[in-house]
């Protein structure tokens, strides 16, 4: 069937029904007293459903819970019940329980059966453990992380041999060694799979006992156990020799990104730590350089850093991440351990073991980053992963300095989704973001079940643990990594949901703002913009359902929006208003205007002065 030259078609039968509870708002009925209302669920693609309650006056304002019981065949609405509350529709923590149980999170207590797997305290090392163990506790190991990181689960050191070459060592908590296969402890991580990262919150994937202290690679405790990757290198960062040992650390310093920078920069400090850290930053640069000449893609996308009042916990300011050398330094010995691990494990177990892939994206993906390009001049081949990075690498606009990112972060929109597989259910390995033959995660085990299942398969290759049944079935694998995709790609939804609420309650108190940006997508009737200030897209709307709206024409070859007498492109320079469009308090949103260019009857004037974001309170 065709439709508007669209293939369509319909459903003829429903096998089985996916209802789970759903989350949204009671419309009180009209009638006076009466029982039956009508529920809106927060996900739009819902129905409304018809529900009985005699609780309707004290539910109003409230975020609640409904479950479908069933859908009446003449019935234009399903009939459901009511199910629980979650508390005043717009407060953080109702708005955050919302977007958990939508993006449906598991976010529960711990149940004392999973806790009671956990290690007795005090905990210590016992002889037992350092059996199959190598004892690294003289290393000068350090960990590089974000501000305020808890779990830790990497640690690195760079050392010169005798002989003159180097010994770098990459070293991840041993996270497999205190949650056993098959336990309850175990069957709840696999079933949560990931951490989840909210702004100013973390749903752990493992008790925080683990999480934050046992597993954590943490600064000065005196003994940690890790899963140790160490290469012995020329200083032309190739690999002469590569060992995989479970060891025991002591990490002699826990540093920020920016701290390691700092260190690295100081040619005054000449101790132990820094000099290993200039050492692995030397060689992450030769690292990365090998990587891009291979056709690793360097793309792009703005991530942002809320800063939040200690006292009411919302956020006081909004800046996108900055990246320092350091940053790059960790991400390259991570990417390194995780392709040695991958190889590793696949000569070992070419039928069980757990990679990771990126697909190449279908050719259709790259048009609207080839007519954006194509709209400055710009040629941008995408004819393997090498020919895109390449062409981005030498793309430029003069006097347009931001244009080059603006492209990239394009190019990334482009990109298909990386998962996770078992190697005996696949043939095609490759990752192509990364330009590498196989990949697996191996780096982060307190944050990610897929690493555990990499560490047990390690541990077995290399003799240090015993294996069982469900490690080595094929099929088991694959219905894991289903779950861990699913897992992730929900976790993926529920931080972006969590930043835009984070970004509603920043612009909440500041009334009108009035910021540059870039048109990033053009559509029928609106531009999108993002402004790189804040890391923000929005969309300008050129009609309205209202009154009459301006002369629109759209190309879809350009793609431009003619409005009126004003012609827009991708990555043309605006000026937008930006404020809270709170109307709905179920659907609150960031809403723009265009101020410049002027277009008459089109734009809005520009705010007079910029509004102060409120100063966060003091407790004198």
């Amino acid at each position: 069937m065709l439709v508007s030259g669209k293939p369509t078609g319909k459903i003829v039968g429903i096998i089985k029904r996916n209802w789970r509870p759903f989350c949204g708002m009671l419309n009180v009925s009209q009638i006076k007293e009466s029982t039956r209302h009508l529920f809106t669920p927060a996900d739009r693609r819902i129905p409304r459903i018809r529900i009985e309650t005699r609780q309707a006056s004290t539910l109003v304002g409230q975020r609640i819970m409904v479950a479908i019981d069933g859908w009446p065949k003449n019935s234009r609405y399903p009939n459901g019940h009511f199910v629980r509350s979650l508390g005043s529709a717009g407060e953080k923590g109702t708005e955050e329980a919302v977007l958990l149980l939508e993006h449906d999170v598991p976010h529960q207590a711990f149940s004392q059966n999973v806790l009671s797997f956990l290690p007795k305290m005090p905990w210590g090392i016992t002889p037992e453990d350092m059996i199959k163990r190598q004892d690294l506790r003289h290393l000068t190991v350090c960990s590089v992380d974000p501000p305020g990181c808890t779990d830790i689960d990497d640690a690195l050191h760079c050392r010169e041999l005798e002989n003159g070459n180097l010994e770098v060592g990459v070293h991840i908590a041993d996270v497999s060694h205190f949650i056993r296969p098959g336990n309850a402890l175990d069957k709840e991580a696999a079933n949560r799979g990931t951490t989840v990262y909210l702004c100013g919150k973390r749903i752990d994937m493992v008790p925080e006992l683990l999480s934050s202290n046992l597993c954590s690679l943490r600064f000065f405790v005196y003994t940690r156990l890790a899963f140790s990757c160490i290469w012995e290198m020329n200083h032309n960062a190739e690999i002469l020799k590569t060992q995989f040992t479970k060891s025991v650390i002591n990490s002699k310093a826990s540093l920020t990104y920016a701290e390691a920078q700092m260190r690295i920069d100081d040619t005054n400090k000449k101790d132990d730590i820094t000099e290993s850290l200039r050492g692995l930053n030397k060689l992450a640069k030769i690292l990365k350089r090998k990587r891009i000449e291979n056709g690793a893609l360097t793309l792009s996308s703005l991530e942002v850093r809320f800063h939040i009042d200690s006292e009411t916990h919302d956020p006081i300011d909004l800046q996108t991440k900055e990246l320092m050398e350091t940053n790059s330094m960790v991400e390259e010995f991570m990417l390194l351990a995780n392709i040695s691990v991958a190889q590793k494990i696949y000569d070992e177990f070419p039928d069980c073991a757990l990679l990771r892939k990126h697909p190449a994206p279908p050719p259709s993906n790259y048009d609207i980053l080839l007519k954006a390009a194509k709209s400055k001049n710009v040629e941008i081949h995408t004819d393997s992963a090498k020919a895109l990075a390449d062409s981005l690498d030498v793309a430029k606009v003069d006097g347009f300095s931001y244009f080059n990112t603006l492209l990239r972060i394009l190019a990334t929109r482009c990109m298909m989704q990386a998962v996770y597989f078992c190697s005996g259910m696949d043939s095609d390995f490759h990752h192509y973001g990364l330009a590498s033959p196989i990949y697996t995660h191996f780096t982060s085990p307190i944050r990610r079940y897929a690493d555990i299942i990499v560490h047990r398969l390690l541990a077995v290759a290399i003799g240090a643990d015993i294996t069982y049944p469900d490690l080595m079935d094929k099929h088991k694998q694959s219905a894991l990594c289903n779950n861990l995709n699913y897992r992730h790609k929900m976790s993926q939804y529920a931080q972006r949901a969590s930043v835009a609420f984070h970004t509603q309650l920043f612009f909440k108190s500041r009334g009108i703002l009035n910021e540059e940006g870039f048109v990033l997508f053009v559509r029928k009737n609106a531009i999108i913009v993002l402004i790189p200030k804040f890391g923000l897209e929005g969309t300008v709307f050129f009609d309205s359902k209202d009154k009459a709206g301006p002369s629109l024409v759209f190309d879809e070859e350009g793609p431009t929006l003619k409005v009126e007498q004003t012609t827009f492109h991708i990555f043309d320079k605006v000026k937008v208003t930006i404020s809270l469009d709170d109307s709905n308090i179920q659907h609150q949103k960031i809403r723009m205007a265009l101020t410049e260019p002027v277009i008459p009857g089109v734009s809005v004037a520009a705010p007079d002065v910029e509004p102060q974001a409120k100063k966060p309170k003091v407790d004198r």
